[in-house]
């Protein structure tokens, strides 16, 4: 192996995770998700020793990234994106539904990002990574880190509650007028809450409801599940749904609308909007984000 980063750990308060530490120190891997696999293929070591997901960090200790000999080169991927919003510390995308944001595959939105943004002037600049993340079938605004700093502070902010996300989905059957939902995901505590903003009466369905969420947490598949928890699943889920009622070749009725938050390092408030996809405006002709 070879050693490509090593990094001093300054001293903190109260001891974190390595993997949290992690976010956004090395330049080669930024995000949490790359040190977890940095981590599983024993190229990260603490004072010498392999790391663990379970070390905890409390300050001086030296941590050395390491390169495998049989490490494979980047690919570029040939994938046009709109960009909503960019500056020299992060970019908005919009997501395209049916492709994964990253992962082991080479089609993802990760590994498409270098040809449409451009490359931040930065000294701490690093290959453009996803702070966050979205379904597959998910469309939508999507937040990218382009420095280590951008990408360690936005991390905090996603935990810290301080980017308001807003989705708009169609739900099938019918629903209350607005609500909270409630539900343990994974043993989690996990909230959505929910306004119908548009309904019709649907012969399949019974009604499609079009409904404004905003997560108050951050659970995997959370408004998915909880939409299919309260009895009505979103429209063309094909993973939470009622025997019988499943609509196919459409694609999922979920769309990540908005981001808000304010700018880490310019203080201004960013709010980035991306229309609905045109298959809403199909079913609700009036259709808009408000």
């Amino acid at each position: 192996m070879k050693l490509i980063e090593t990094h001093i750990a300054k001293v903190l308060e109260n001891p974190v995770r390595f993997q949290e530490y992690g976010v956004g120190v090395f330049k080669t891997v930024p995000t949490k998700s790359g040190i977890k696999k940095a981590i599983k293929k024993k190229l990260v070591f603490i004072d010498g020793i392999e790391a663990t997901t379970a070390k905890y960090i409390s300050g001086g200790e030296k941590i050395s990234l390491f390169q495998s000999e049989v490490s494979s080169v980047f690919k570029r991927l040939e994938l046009p994106l709109e960009v909503l919003f960019e500056d020299d510390y992060f970019a908005i995308i919009n997501k395209p539904p049916g492709i994964l944001v990253s992962g082991n595959k080479f089609m993802t939105i990760a590994n498409g990002l270098a040809q449409n943004l451009e490359k931040s002037t930065l000294p701490d600049a690093v290959r453009p990574q996803p702070v966050h993340r979205l379904d597959k079938a998910t469309s939508g605004v999507l937040l990218i880190g382009k420095t280590s700093a951008a990408i360690r502070t936005l991390s905090a902010l996603f935990l810290e509650k301080k980017i308001k996300k807003t989705y708009f989905a169609i739900a099938m059957g019918a629903m209350e007028t607005s609500g909270e939902i409630a539900q343990t995901i994974e043993g989690k505590e996990a909230h959505t809450t929910y306004e119908v903003l548009q309904k019709t009466p649907s012969e399949r369905f019974g009604y499609l409801n079009l409904i404004r969420l905003q997560p108050q947490t951050g659970r995997k598949h959370q408004l998915r599940k909880h939409l299919f928890g309260i009895g009505n699943p979103i429209l063309g889920d094909q993973n939470y749904f009622n025997e019988g009622f499943v609509l196919k070749g459409k694609g999922l009725y979920l769309h990540a609308a908005t981001l808000s938050f304010v700018h880490p390092l310019t203080k201004v408030t960013v709010c980035i909007t991306k229309a609905l996809p045109k298959k809403f405006r199909t079913i609700f002709k009036n259709a808009f984000i408000h």
